[in-house]
């Protein structure tokens, strides 16, 4: 009876290790994904468009809040410390500099649009998809129009400045993962 105690026991110290290490990885690789997917721009109409935004949700919808958010968490704070993983960085500076930049807010609400995406569940329809990504996705620009207006006075057009040219661009992201958001609930299971 004790020898299967201490192999029962044992098991589970080795699959405790195994999903440490698993979300140890989807963390880091993650980070570099994200980083990725803000050098990247695609042409769009009025401004070009990143995949931040796409990596962000994705993160949470596919391995859920603790480890999007761990993962949205390492890469701000490789930016902070220099690495120049964010979007213009380092063409118009790194670090700290650049992070309280215009940017700051919108980077902030990764944070909450990463959380807010992990509670699609699979008994979720469409439209109940949408509704949360389009939630999510509002948390980034409030905090970042927030944030835009502390920086450079309540009294320009912020709405225009900070959210109008990237609306077309959000609503083709989020349809893109209302469709895939079933399949990519799958991932949370390999971790």
């Amino acid at each position: 009876m004790e020898i299967r105690v201490l192999f029962f026991m044992e098991l589970i110290k080795q699959n405790t290790q195994s999903q440490i290490i698993k979300s140890l990885l989807v963390i880091f690789f993650g980070s570099i994904i994200l980083a990725i997917s803000a050098k990247i721009k695609i042409p769009f109409y009025p401004v070009p468009m990143t995949m931040q935004t796409f990596v962000v949700l994705f993160l949470g919808i596919s391995f859920g809040y603790k480890i999007a958010i761990a993962t949205v968490g390492l890469y701000l704070i490789e930016g902070i410390a220099g690495i120049p993983v964010f979007s213009n960085s380092p063409e118009r500076g790194v670090g700290l500099i650049y992070f309280t930049g215009p940017t700051m807010g919108y980077l902030i609400g990764f944070m909450s649009a990463c959380f807010l995406a992990s509670f699609i569940t699979t008994k979720d329809n469409y439209f109940m998809i949408l509704s949360k990504l389009i939630l999510s996705v509002s948390t980034i620009y409030i905090l970042g129009v927030v944030w835009l207006g502390v920086l450079i006075g309540w009294d320009k057009p912020l709405v225009q400045l900070g959210v109008t040219p990237f609306l077309l661009a959000e609503f083709t992201k989020i349809a893109l993962l209302t469709v895939l958001a079933k399949k990519l609930l799958k991932l949370r299971k390999f971790i």
